[in-house]
């Protein structure tokens, strides 16, 4: 089958779903949440393997890997996106005009969804979800390094579509190959907008190709700057935690800045990095502070190269800053607007940071590792954005929405 007849298919499902009732939709999440741990034996057969074609050593590997415990958190999510409360049809302004109309803007559904994504077979099941909570259909374009998953979720959700009586179409998982990627950037007519999630070649690749619409969930050039007030016990928990929790994703820290009148507490500050093996780069300030203090074999002099790099592994680039000033202009420089971080008490400087640091989610003396739709309260997320058009941060439901105007009249004419 051609792509544009594919696209067609998935365009008129979409609009199909606008016949479902609220109950429906999410009797049939639930029902894929239960599928989903039901054939857990079958989702993680497959998924081996994917991961039978790739080396435990490579960054995406965590991402890849499905495990019995994830599959139960996917589930969660599944049945979180449920339990909310949808955003279709929500009035989000009514007036009347003087010449009598009556008008309304309501939130509706964009229609069709692409998104593109590499080695995370669990975006298979948020974009569903949260798609099919909306009122969209998907076009899923999943990477080869995780063909197999991708084929064994999407039957999972096909199932109970099917049982439902239900288009298939309304969730289309394309061939992973690049022809399809081809396909997809120039379905024009078709897909409403398109999302990338991945690395940043694959996010520059959409960007520079597409000819639909586009709305970058970009990589993670994660910063937390250590203030000269911060609280030194406080701030080791937060940085191990954005460091360490899970090291493939989008959120992890990737550079802490340290104000230069705490270098005596650096030592301490990162000393729960050695034990998870964390390779330091440090500038010059801080390697004299580490050289005597670290593992010799985990600490090494960091190059321009380093800051300003997303590691998704166990790295960490530290920087020495004379103040708040320079730590804003470091963040300015090389932040990819994702997620930031101070960790300070006095609250001028955590006011000033909070206003001036332009990114789509900025903290106080927490972790970065919070960057997440679940964790935000919106069930699941179909990605985060860094951009300003539409969306930006973890995008949920509303994001997944348009609106249109009503107008209601009683026969008037414009003169």
């Amino acid at each position: 089958m051609e792509y544009e007849e594919i696209f067609r298919q998935t365009q008129q499902a979409s609009r199909s779903l606008g016949m479902l009732k609220p109950d429906q939709v999410n009797t049939i999440l639930r029902e894929v949440a239960a599928a989903a741990l039901a054939q857990t034996d079958f989702i993680l057969a497959e998924n081996q393997k994917d991961l039978a074609r790739m080396s435990p050593d490579d960054p995406k590997y965590d991402r890849l890997e499905l495990t019995p415990a994830r599959l139960q958190d996917i589930a969660k999510d599944l049945e979180n996106v449920a339990s909310l409360h949808s955003p279709l049809g929500e009035v989000l302004l009514q007036k009347e005009l003087p010449n009598g109309l009556k008008m309304s803007k309501v939130r509706v559904p964009l229609g069709v969804v692409g998104v593109i994504y590499e080695a995370r077979p669990n975006v298979t099941f948020d974009v569903f979800a949260l798609c099919f909570k909306t009122g969209n259909a998907c076009l899923l374009k999943g990477g080869s390094d995780a063909e197999f998953s991708n084929q064994s979720i999407i039957s999972v959700i096909h199932q109970v579509l099917d049982k439902h009586g239900l288009d298939p179409s309304i969730a289309t998982l394309l061939p992973p190959g690049r022809d399809a990627t081809k396909a997809l950037l120039e379905a024009i007519g078709y897909v409403e907008v398109l999302i990338p999630r991945g690395s940043q070649a694959l996010i520059d690749y959409v960007r520079q190709n597409a000819k639909v619409p586009v709305i970058e969930t970009g990589a993670g050039i994660v910063h937390t700057y250590f203030d000269a007030s911060g609280d030194l016990e406080k701030s080791r928990s937060i940085i191990h935690n954005a460091k360490t929790r899970r090291v493939s994703v989008c959120n992890a820290l990737d550079c802490l800045l340290v104000h230069q009148g705490r270098l005596a507490d650096l030592a301490l500050l990162v000393s729960p990095l050695a034990s998870e093996k964390v390779m330091i780069y440090a500038d010059e300030l801080a390697f004299a502070a580490l050289k005597q203090e670290y593992p010799t074999e985990l600490l090494q002099l960091a190059e321009e190269e380093h800051f300003g790099m997303e590691f998704l592994s166990l790295k960490l680039a530290v920087k020495t800053v004379p103040d708040l000033s320079e730590a804003l202009e470091h963040i300015a420089r090389y932040s990819s607007k994702h997620s930031e971080a101070i960790l300070a008490e006095d609250p001028k400087t955590i006011d000033t940071f909070l206003t001036t640091v332009d990114a789509a989610a900025v903290y106080a003396n927490t972790s970065t590792a919070f960057t997440d739709g679940a964790q935000f309260g919106l069930g699941a997320e179909i990605g985060i954005s860094t951009q300003k058009l539409h969306a930006r941060g973890p995008m949920g439901l509303e994001e997944l929405t348009s609106y249109k105007w009503i107008i209601k009249g009683e026969g008037q004419v414009r003169r």
